[in-house]
């Protein structure tokens, strides 16, 4: 009985320490422990006991992640606990507008072999050298798009 207890209140515990730790370690060690107190005590108490047990150890974790996820969020210090700060930018630049692009004249930012950097009217954009090897510095025309990049030529 003392094991089944013991193995009940480590789950519980491993589990309210997963909010503090990252990653789902703790969980997963915490939902073992439980589990196998469930087991021991089918083992030990019979059948009326092992449903017993699993019953208190569902109602245990259905607390548990009560607290964690419904209760604590409300509270000071769960509010300490959360990010509250956003991201406004996005991580790739926008993509290119046909009408805007197409027959321009572009600058070689960085050789292109055949991809890299081209400038366009002040734009920075990925292109792809229908020409090879082009090397930086060198005056191009837009000739396309594909999907994220300009495709130029050389004039």
């Amino acid at each position: 009985m003392n094991a089944i207890l013991l193995l009940f209140l480590l789950g519980v515990l491993l589990l309210a320490g997963e909010v503090f730790v990252p990653g789902a370690i703790l969980g997963i060690i915490g939902g073992l422990c439980m589990a196998a107190g469930c087991v021991i005590s089918f083992l030990r108490l019979g059948a009326g006991g092992g449903v017993l047990a699993t019953t208190v150890a569902l109602l245990l974790l259905g607390l548990t992640l009560y607290v964690e996820l419904v209760w604590l969020p409300k509270t000071r210090f769960g509010k300490k606990l959360i990010v509250h700060s956003t991201v406004d930018s996005t991580s790739q630049p926008p993509l290119a507008e046909k009408e805007n692009v197409m027959g321009r004249t572009a600058e070689a930012l960085t050789p292109l072999v055949p991809s890299g950097f081209v400038l366009v009217e002040g734009k920075r954009y990925e292109a792809f050298s229908q020409s090879g090897h082009v090397a930086k510095g060198a005056t191009l025309r837009v000739v396309g798009l594909d999907n994220f990049r300009l495709i130029v030529t050389q004039l």
